[in-house]
């Protein structure tokens, strides 16, 4: 109500920010799940008249839930379908905390989308390993939709996908769906086996050499905790997987998502604006460096 109301009284020139993705528009609340004990999904409707933009895999939009602020996440849903709205985050901060009591009819504002995306149309061909830790493979799901509605231009398909423990999995059933196609190859591991878990254990990393792909015509999309993505990094490196074959998404103290702030200079990038999706190459000489 107060976005709108302040929105309305704006004069014409202030308005123009509205559009570009400086005043948050109003969404409600269409369906909220739990996927594991933090982690939860919540899936957004436009509360007027107004459509969703349509996003590209890898992109973000900023969350703001009135009176408390406003933090960006990845975008969990499919791209051809940007009329459901869906993302996928943890319960870790006062946002993050608050969102996860929002029930079905509640208001929530939205900006974006913002960002680069997985390179997907300029991939045709390759085979795509996607290697995923944690929560991470949420900002991957997006590709993996995409990758499947166009299944025949690609080579292999390969999602490498690391939890802690079984329980921490995320997206349990659509896992299952994606194990039964004969046109995906898809690998789970857990770093600590627990109830009646009978796959493998250790880190994500650990799935890489023995991954079926083919190296020089490979590419590899990575999402997941810093240090896994290092390693990761590392593993596909000495498959053959070099830096320029190798995207990374980075999400790292992003506050504004219009490059104004400068809270998520990354060198002499702005992960906002020039990310979250890099290209190693790119970042190669800041990546992994604590003062960074």
């Amino acid at each position: 109500m107060l976005a709108t109301a302040i929105h309305e009284r704006q004069p014409a020139v202030a308005r123009t920010f509205a559009t570009n993705g400086c005043v948050p528009y109003r969404c409600r609340v269409t369906e909220r799940h739990q996927e594991n004990d933090d982690t939860f999904t919540v899936e957004l409707e436009p509360a007027g008249a107004r459509s969703h933009a349509a996003f590209a895999a890898g992109q973000f939009n900023m969350l703001y839930v009135f009176g408390l602020g406003e933090i960006p996440i990845s975008i969990s849903g499919d791209p051809a379908q940007p009329d459901r709205l869906v993302h996928t985050t943890r319960a870790v901060g006062t946002v993050t905390r608050a969102m996860a009591t929002l029930r079905r009819g509640d208001m929530i504002g939205v900006r974006g989308p913002f960002g680069s995306s997985w390179p997907l149309d300029d991939l045709k061909g390759k085979d795509i390993v996607l290697v995923g830790g944690g929560i991470g493979l949420a900002p991957l799901r997006p590709a993996l939709y995409q990758l499947v509605a166009q299944r025949g231009d690609y080579g292999r398909v390969v999602l490498l996908y690391g939890a802690r423990t079984p329980e921490d999995m995320l997206f349990r059933a659509e896992l299952e769906r994606w194990r039964s196609r004969f046109d995906l190859e898809i690998f789970v591991t857990v770093d600590r086996a627990t109830g009646d878990w009978h796959g493998n254990v250790g880190l994500v990393t650990a799935l890489i050499p023995r991954a079926p792909f083919e190296p020089q015509n490979a590419v590899a999309l990575i999402c997941g905790p810093e240090v896994m993505m290092r390693y990761a990094v590392q593993a596909l490196h000495k498959r053959g997987v070099g830096p320029q074959q190798t995207y990374l998404s980075l999400e790292r103290n992003m506050k504004c998502g219009t490059a104004m702030c400068g809270h998520c200079q990354y060198g002499p990038h702005f992960v906002c604006r020039d990310g979250p999706v890099f290209r190693m190459d790119q970042v190669q000489r800041f990546f992994g460096k604590w003062e960074v």
